[in-house]
C-alpha cells in the first residue's frame, strides 16, 4: 500500500513544529526548569485541545476502540477522559525536561526484563527494538546516556535529525543519535550494519507510517483496520538481527520500562516476505493493544490513525 500522502500526515504536522519545539524546550530547561515552564506548557496543550478538533476526533476514536476492543466500559470515552489524555501529554513533556537536565534519574524508573534482555545490551553485535508512541521513550533512551552507556542510534522520519543531534549533545547526549531513514536504501543499510557490527542498537517505532509513501500493511488494531509500517520487520530480517519490544509508561507517578522478547529471527523464502512481515506487524498490533490497557491515555496518537472517523465524535 503506498498511498499519496494527504495533507494531515502526522509526520506534516510534526515537521512544522517539533523542531522548534525542541529548540523551546532545550532552552527552557536550562533556564526555567519544570516549576515555572509547567503552567505555560499545560496552558499550550489547553490551546490545542480548546482548537485542534482533529486532534480530539483522534483521540476520541482511539479511546472508543480501546474500550470496544477491550470490553471495558469505563474506557468508553469523554469529554473528561479525552482532556486527561491531553493532559498526559503535557506531563510526559515535563518529564522530557527532566531527562535531559538530569533531574530524573534510573533511580526512578523500575526496569520489567523478565527474560533478561538487558544482560544483552553489552554483547558484541547489537540487536533492534522496537518502540511505539506509547508513554515516555524518552525515558527508554536516557537508560543509553544514564545506565548502560551503549550507543543507541534512534530511526526517525523528520528532515531535522541533525539539528536535532546538534541540541542533544549541547544536552549532554552523547551516546544518543538520530538518524534520518526517509528509506532504506543500499548506503543507510550499510551504515546501519556497521553499527549493529560494532555493538551499537537500533530503535524505531512501530507505529507510525513514514512520510514518503515508506512500506505499509493494514492490520487489525483496536478491531478496526489501520495503516502500520513494515519497516522495524523488513530492518530486521534484512539486518539479520533480533527484535525486541520496549515500552515505557508511567504508573502512580513512576515510569516502567518494559523489555519483551519479541522476534529471534524475521526470515522469509522467495515470494513469501509479505505474508512474513505482515504476520509480525499483526502480532505487534496486537501487542501494542494489550499495553495500550496499562495506560490508557498514553498513547499519543493526535491525527486519524484509522481509515476513517464514525459520526460519533467530540
Amino acid at each position: 500500500m503506498n498511498e499519496r500522502i494527504r495533507p494531515e500526515h502526522w509526520a506534516r504536522q510534526r515537521e512544522r513544529g517539533s523542531f522548534l519545539l525542541m529548540k523551546f524546550t532545550a532552552l527552557a530547561a536550562r533556564r526555567l526548569g519544570r516549576r515555572a515552564l509547567s503552567p505555560l506548557l499545560h496552558a499550550i496543550v489547553l490551546y490545542f485541545f480548546l482548537f485542534g478538533g482533529k486532534a480530539r476526533r483522534s483521540i476520541w476514536d482511539y479511546q472508543r476502540h480501546l474500550a470496544a476492543w477491550s470490553g471495558r466500559a469505563e474506557l468508553r470515552p469523554s469529554l473528561g477522559s479525552v482532556f486527561r489524555q491531553f493532559m498526559a501529554f503535557a506531563d510526559a513533556l515535563l518529564d522530557k525536561l527532566d531527562i535531559w537536565r538530569g533531574a530524573l534519574g534510573l533511580q526512578q524508573v523500575t526496569l520489567l526484563d523478565p527474560h533478561g534482555l538487558r544482560e544483552q545490551l553489552r554483547g558484541a553485535r547489537g540487536q533492534l527494538l522496537v518502540g511505539a508512541h506509547l508513554g515516555n521513550l524518552e525515558v527508554c533512551r536516557a537508560l543509553a546516556e544514564l545506565g548502560e552507556k551503549v550507543r543507541m542510534n534512534v530511526l526517525v522520519h523528520t528532515k531535522h535529525a541533525e539539528q536535532f543531534n546538534r541540541l542533544l549533545g549541547e544536552a549532554g547526549a552523547s551516546h544518543l543519535r538520530l538518524i534520518q531513514v526517509s528509506e532504506l536504501d543500499p548506503a543507510i543499510m550499510l551504515q546501519l550494519s556497521e553499527r549493529l557490527e560494532r555493538g551499537e542498537w537500533l530503535a524505531i517505532a512501530g507505529d507510525r507510517v513514514p512520510l514518503h509513501g515508506g512500506r505499509n500493511v493494514t492490520v487489525d488494531f483496536l478491531g478496526r483496520p489501520a495503516a502500520f509500517p513494515q519497516g522495524p520487520w523488513l530492518l530486521a530480517g534484512l539486518l539479520r538481527c533480533p527484535a525486541n519490544l520496549l515500552s515505557c509508561v508511567k504508573i502512580d507517578g513512576r515510569y516502567q520500562v518494559l523489555l519483551e522478547p519479541f522476534a529471534e529471527q524475521v526470515q522469509w523464502k522467495r515470494g513469501e516476505r509479505d505474508a512474513v512481515i505482515r504476520s509480525w506487524v499483526e502480532r505487534y498490533a496486537e501487542r501494542l493493544g494489550r499495553r495500550c490497557l496499562d495506560a490508557p491515555h498514553q498513547w499519543f496518537n493526535f491525527y486519524p490513525f484509522w481509515k476513517s472517523h464514525d459520526d460519533t465524535s467530540a
